[in-house]
């Protein structure tokens, strides 16, 4: 049996090896991340679009209550739609979004816990402590990628778990996600289709996909929804 001392010290190894990346709990394979982009990088794509579908979400969400906004690109770029609502309580788990708060006129409230840095993300025990006393009326969840059947993924668990936590707590539960992301599953299935009210997305949807989705209850809003 190995002590708690040196299964540490093994965590601490190989993450400084570059061969595991240390979580909350325990260890994940780089190959947990090695497909997820920097948030820098991601802020370079799909500009025009990540826009209109902040747009879009902006004007399904209500205009005064509480509101998780999600790290993520597309997610800070809803966040920024909203900052200028008075009577708007945003919580948030996005740095960048954060960092937007000194200047607006919505009140903005952080988490907690820890950035996680590649997504600029916070994640962790204090985060999850704080999401389980929180209730929204709505929440704007993104996503690394989705299986039409089985329902939206992420690269982490961590971050996982903060966006299950919300869509539990929220009354109208949104998820925004571009259309590269769809039918390319990433690592953590975080929730299933019902878990939904409405989908933003700037794909076209076959019959078979609006269906599918509105039998689980999902309410689907594109581009030409505006």
């Amino acid at each position: 049996m190995v002590s708690a001392a040196t299964a540490r010290r093994d965590a601490v190894s190989l993450a400084r090896s570059s061969l595991a990346q240390r979580t909350h709990g325990g260890l994940l394979p780089m190959s947990f991340v090695l497909g997820e982009a920097a948030f820098p990088r991601k802020m370079e794509t799909a500009t025009r679009i990540k826009a209109e579908l902040a747009r879009v979400v902006a004007r399904i969400v209500p205009e005064d209550g509480t509101i998780f906004v999600d790290a993520g690109t597309t997610c800070l770029e809803a966040g920024r739609c909203l900052l200028d609502r008075d009577r708007a309580r945003i919580i948030t788990n996005s740095v960048p979004l954060l960092s937007l708060a000194s200047s607006c006129r919505a009140q903005v409230s952080a988490i907690g816990g820890e950035v996680r840095k590649i997504s600029s993300a916070l994640t962790g025990a204090v985060a999850q402590s704080w999401m389980s006393v929180l209730r929204f009326d709505a929440a704007v969840i993104g996503a690394s990628g989705s299986d039409p059947k089985l329902g939206p993924s992420t690269t982490e668990l961590a971050e996982a778990e903060i966006k299950t936590m919300a869509l539990k707590s929220a009354q109208m539960r949104i998820l925004v996600i571009h259309s590269e992301k769809w039918a390319k599953p990433s690592t953590v299935r975080f929730a299933p289709w019902e878990s939904f009210t409405h989908l933003v997305t700037d794909r076209s949807f076959t019959r078979a996909e609006r269906l599918l989705l509105g039998a689980r209850g999902v309410k689907i809003l594109g581009l030409s929804s505006q």
